[in-house]
């Protein structure tokens, strides 16, 4: 059919919805049953065999006896070993450095058992005194010289040694001072000075003030002058050992000399002042 109105524009065609899209159907998921137990198998009962070989390791009171003695000798061996490992030490020291040892426990027994003949004769002489309170007041004024001379406040003289020690180079130092004073005080010195104007006690100590040391805040100068009182032959046997006092002065370290000499009298007239406690006080006396 022809188109009756010529002019009028054709009108364009609707288009079509678009089609949507099918949706994937969900899968069914099913619940999981629950699993059957299975049965544990019942434990077999052990053959006749079986049991004899178990009953022939259980152990009589005859063994069991042999074997706490044989845990306790293998303790011991143990200990014995270590204590050999341990004194493996002296295995390695130097024939002269086993001698010092062995003569300074010599000394020190020495020292020991003169104390106790000491202790012993005051106890006697106090049981036996008519007059306790005399001789006790007699012995503790004796004990009170004794500190004053290991304190440095009272003079003192005896046997002992001297030895001069020499640095021309100025290399000696503090330590190897304090070295020198405690190979003596082992040697059993009982009273120390140097140089005839410092006396040596247990709070003494030394500073470099090179040319020179300062003791207790004094200057002392080479040559050094060590006095101290004790057994003689001890005393100089600890400054001529081997690696001592002697050895390390004159060796290249310092380049000095020394000069050890047993006297039979030697006066020692320093004394040490001793400073005022700053805490402490007197207890009161727990009779009063």
């Amino acid at each position: 059919m022809a188109n009756e109105n010529p002019d009028k524009p054709e009108q364009p065609a609707k288009p079509e919805p678009p089609v949507k899209p099918e949706q994937p159907a969900k899968p069914v998921v099913e619940s999981p049953q629950p699993a059957t137990p299975t049965p544990m198998p019942k434990p077999k009962t052990p053959n006749l065999a079986l049991r004899r070989l178990k009953s022939g390791f259980k152990p009589s009171r005859g063994q069991a006896i042999v074997a706490v003695v044989l845990a306790l000798v293998a303790c011991v061996a143990v200990v014995q070993v270590r204590v050999n490992r341990a004194d493996d030490g002296y295995q390695n020291a130097r024939r002269e450095d086993l001698i010092a040892i062995l003569d300074g426990l010599g000394q020190n027994t020495r020292r020991l058992e003169s104390e106790i003949a000491d202790l012993e004769e005051r106890k006697n002489s106090l049981s036996s005194s008519a007059d306790k309170a005399q001789t006790a007041r007699e012995q503790a004024e004796a004990q009170v010289r004794t500190l004053g001379i290991l304190a440095g406040t009272l003079p003192a003289t005896g046997p002992g040694v001297r030895i001069t020690l020499n640095d021309p180079q100025g290399k000696m130092t503090s330590s190897n001072l304090l070295d020198a004073i405690e190979e003596l005080r082992d040697a059993g010195a009982e009273a120390i000075q140097i140089n005839g104007s410092v006396r040596v006690v247990a709070s003494t100590d030394f500073v470099d003030d090179p040319p020179g040391i300062r003791i207790d805040g004094q200057k002392v100068n080479s040559p050094y002058v060590i006095e101290a009182i004790g057994e003689s032959h001890n005393l100089a046997e600890a400054a001529n050992f081997p690696g001592g006092l002697v050895s390390e002065v004159t060796g290249p370290q310092v380049g000095g000399t020394a000069e050890v000499n047993e006297l039979t009298t030697v006066p020692i007239a320093a004394l040490h002042a001793p400073e005022e406690p700053r805490y402490a006080r007197p207890a009161p006396s727990p009779t009063k």
